[in-house]
């Protein structure tokens, strides 16, 4: 296996000393450099190149976002961000996401050091997945040794499996009403930023898992919401899913559907890591088939690891059309490819062709 030789650019001297131990204390991964500001890093660079950059974005003399951003014009590389947890931190970082950065770790202001040792596999698992990234990709977008983790939970954790007769294979009655869920993950910032700046403003209601920290996704629904002739924000508990709007599960929380009629809301409650996520897709995606089956099209797009594709299977089954985004659009082909594999996704199409499917296939129902 491949050693992957990582950079760590960071102005803090903690950060540096305890990311760089975490990282040198694990199995096929080396510290290439540890420095303080992005001019240094250059000056590294020049004679040995990592496979991965952690990276703050908040540094004296080039911040983060402009030292990233000549990074992809000249090399694309995988960045990960190491973002301090605040809400200007947040608008910040989401600058980052949408230059290119793959994935966000978050640290505190206070407590930094006891922080960044409890999120020692975070960390590493962040940085095994930022090494998998397809950087062909990464460069168009912008133009596994095992680790000690915790259990994993499936959504049972959250919301128990539908129980049908076997005979009823679409038991939900379809409404006027259609709602499209949505699940990524790694790259799925810029992929759901090329999604839904290209709907139009009447379009089926949306739900979305985006993995993300806690904080990060008010910024990131704002910062589509600028964009987008759809409403798009940070979902709220008892929010409406409406046409012309799309919901984004708030990072820390799991989002659910729930029918109230012929209309569809939203409950956004706590619960246990499932996936290792929360917000989960499997959660997202199993309410999803318990409650609007047939009246339903489920998206699996790119991401590192499985979640959602058990939650895809059960939509597929209740009755949902599903989708997922194909290998050579993925940033990473994790996720739609766990799916595919276990046989929920209906069919496979290139990122540029998810909005017409969103209209097309609901539209067709």
């Amino acid at each position: 296996m491949k050693t992957i030789d990582v950079m760590v650019v960071d102005d803090s001297a903690v950060v540096r000393k305890i990311v760089g131990a975490m990282l040198e204390g694990a199995p096929g991964i080396r510290l290439l450099h540890a420095v303080s500001d992005p001019l240094l890093a250059i000056e590294r660079m020049k004679h040995a190149w990592p496979d991965v950059i952690v990276l703050d974005v908040e540094m004296p003399r080039m911040d983060g976002i402009t030292f990233l951003k000549k990074i992809m014009a000249e090399r694309p590389t995988p960045v990960v961000i190491c973002s301090t947890l605040t809400d200007k931190g947040a608008e910040t970082t989401m600058a980052a996401l949408a230059a290119g950065a793959v994935s966000i770790i978050t640290k505190p202001k206070l407590g930094l050091k006891d922080f960044l040792n409890d999120s020692a596999d975070e960390l590493v698992a962040a940085v095994r997945a930022a090494s998998q990234v397809n950087v062909r990709r990464l460069a168009a977008r912008v133009a596994p040794a095992p680790v000690p983790v915790p259990a994993k939970l499936t959504a049972d954790a959250v919301l128990p499996a539908a129980q049908h007769a076997a005979h009823d294979a679409r038991p939900l009655l379809r409404t006027t009403e259609r709602v499209v869920a949505i699940g990524t993950s790694t790259g799925g910032t810029l992929a759901l930023e090329e999604v839904l700046t290209a709907l139009p403003r009447v379009t089926p209601g949306i739900v979305i898992v985006q993995h993300m920290p806690e904080k990060f996704t008010a910024a990131f629904a704002g910062r589509l919401n600028g964009l987008c002739l759809i409403e798009v924000r940070e979902a709220r508990h008892g929010d409406r899913v409406l046409p012309g709007r799309a919901l984004i599960a708030p990072g820390g929380k799991h989002m659910l559907l729930r029918r109230d009629g012929a209309q569809y809301c939203v409950d956004v409650i706590d619960g246990p890591l499932v996936n290792r996520h929360r917000p989960s897709v499997d959660v997202l995606f199993r309410s999803v088939a318990k409650h609007a089956g047939a009246n339903a099209l489920g998206i699996i797009m790119t991401g590192m690891g499985d979640d959602g594709a058990a939650g895809l299977l059960e939509m597929r089954k209740a009755g949902s059309r599903t989708v997922a985004q194909d290998e050579d659009s993925c940033v990473v082909y994790g996720m739609p490819k766990e799916a595919i594999k276990r046989g929920g996704v209906e069919k496979s199409v290139p990122l540029k062709a998810l909005d017409r499917e969103i209209l097309q296939q609901l539209a067709a129902r």
